[in-house]
C-alpha cells in the first residue's frame, strides 16, 4: 500500500527557529533517547562513556561544526532549546557515528545504494542498515526555505540534522560507510549532506563545495540529478570519484577506486556481505527498465541480501529503512523498517 504522507516535520525561518520548530517536534523522543544508555552508545560500545567523559570530543567537533557550517551550529542551538536539552547533547545526536568509531566496533557495514538517470529520469534508492535498532527514531525533515532558497527533504534518525535527502533544485544525495584512514575532529557526514542539499543545485556544485569540506570520519556519497550521477569516496578530506561514468552507479560498503582499496579496513565477514551485495544490486538494476516505478525498485531492496535482517543482536547492522528518490520530481519513497514488511509512504519536497 501506499500513502502519501502529510506528517514530515516541517521547519521554516532562521536557522535557530527550525532547529526549535524540529527540536519541539521531537523533544520527549530525543530526551528519551538520550536517556536510553547515552542515546544507546552503551548498548553498542564495548566500553561505557559518560557526557563528562566525552566533552573534550564533542566541544572539538563543535568547534569545527561552527567554523564550516555556521546556519547549521545555529540550527543545533535552536534544536536544543526546541528539545529541552543542551546545546553539548544536541552535538552529540550528530556525533554517534563517530564516537562507535570502527575499531573498536566489528562493523558488518551498511547500505546498499544505486543511483541512474536517463530517459527514465533520474532515481537514487537504498537500504539504511543500521545497528542500534533506530527505527524507532526515524523522522522526516521538511526544511526551508530557510538558510537559502532551497527546500529540503531529509531522513533523520535519532535527531540528526542531516542524512540522506533531495531538495527542491532537483539533486539527491545517498550514502554508503566506507573504513579508512583517520576518524577525527571535523564535519560529520551527514551534517555535510545537509549542508550540500542546503547550499548547491547540481551534482556538479556539490562535489566543489564536498571537496572544501574537513570530514569528521569516512564514507562514500552518491548524488544524482537530471543531468549527472557521481559516486565519490572520502578519505580524510581527500576526494575519489568512483570511474564508470556519470549515468549510473551502484556502492556498497568497500573502496571501489584504487587509490582507496589498499587503505580499506573493512573486516574479512563484512568485506564478503558488501561484494555480494554489490554483485546482487547491480544484477538487479539492469533488470529494471527506464522509468521503473518505487515499487519496482523497493522489490529489489526488499530482497536477499540487500535487505538485511534482523538477527535480535542490536549491535548488529539490519536494515532499518530503505528509500528511493525521485529527484526531478521532489519524491521521497520510504519503507520504514524491513521495506519487505512494511508499506510504503511518499514525501514531496514542495
Amino acid at each position: 500500500m501506499t500513502e502519501v504522507m502529510a506528517d514530515a516535520i516541517v521547519a521554516t525561518g532562521t536557522p535557530v527557529g527550525i532547529g526549535r520548530q524540529v527540536g519541539a517536534a521531537l523533544g520527549v523522543s530525543l530526551r528519551t533517547f538520550l536517556g536510553d544508555h547515552l542515546c544507546r552508545l552503551n548498548r553498542l560500545l564495548p566500553e561505557p562513556v559518560t557526557l563528562d567523559g566525552l566533552a573534550p570530543t564533542i566541544a572539538a567537533h563543535t568547534e569545527r561544526i561552527e567554523a564550516t557550517t555556521p546556519a547549521l551550529a545555529q540550527e543545533l542551538r535552536g534544536l536544543a532549546e526546541g528539545a529541552a536539552i543542551s546545546y553539548q547533547q544536541a552535538v552529540l545526536l550528530q556525533l554517534r557515528r563517530e564516537i562507535l568509531g570502527y575499531r573498536r566496533i566489528p562493523t558488518g557495514g551498511d547500505c546498499t545504494t544505486w543511483a541512474r538517470r536517463g530517459t527514465g529520469g533520474p532515481v537514487l534508492a537504498q537500504t539504511v542498515d543500521l545497528n542500534g535498532d533506530l527505527d524507532d527514531h526515524l523522522a522526516v525533515l521538511a526544511v526551508g526555505p530557510g538558510h537559502g532558497r532551497r527546500r529540503v527533504l531529509v531522513l533523520s534518525f535519532g535527531g540528526l540534522l542531516g542524512y540522506l535527502g533531495l531538495n527542491s533544485s532537483g539533486l539527491a544525495i545517498g550514502l554508503n560507510l566506507v573504513l579508512a584512514g583517520r576518524w577525527g575532529p571535523g564535519l560529520p557526514p551527514y551534517l555535510a549532506i545537509r549542508h550540500l542539499l542546503d547550499s548547491c543545485d547540481t551534482v556538479g556544485e556539490a562535489l566543489d563545495v564536498l571537496a572544501g569540506l574537513d570530514l569528521a570520519s569516512s564514507r562514500s556519497m552518491t548524488l544524482c540529478d537530471a543531468e549527472q550521477v557521481a559516486c565519490v569516496e572520502i578519505v580524510e578530506s581527500q576526494l575519489r570519484v568512483v570511474e564508470g561514468g556519470d549515468e549510473r552507479s551502484v556502492h556498497t560498503n568497500h573502496f571501489l577506486h584504487p587509490d582507496f582499496v589498499p587503505r580499506d579496513e573493512i573486516n574479512v565477514f563484512a568485506r564478503n556481505s558488501s561484494l555480494l551485495r554489490l554483485r546482487t544490486a547491480t544484477a538487479g538494476l539492469d533488470t529494471l527498465a527506464p522509468g521503473a516505478s518505487a515499487e519496482e525498485h523497493f522489490a529489489l531492496l526488499s530482497s536477499p541480501p540487500i535487505c538485511v535482517p534482523d538477527d535480535g543482536d542490536i549491535r548488529r547492522e539490519r536494515t532499518v529503512a530503505a528509500v528511493v528518490m525521485f529527484p526531478d520530481r521532489g519524491e521521497l519513497h520510504l519503507r520504514r523498517g524491513d521495506p519487505s514488511r512494511g508499506g510504503t509512504r511518499v514525501f514531496t519536497v514542495d
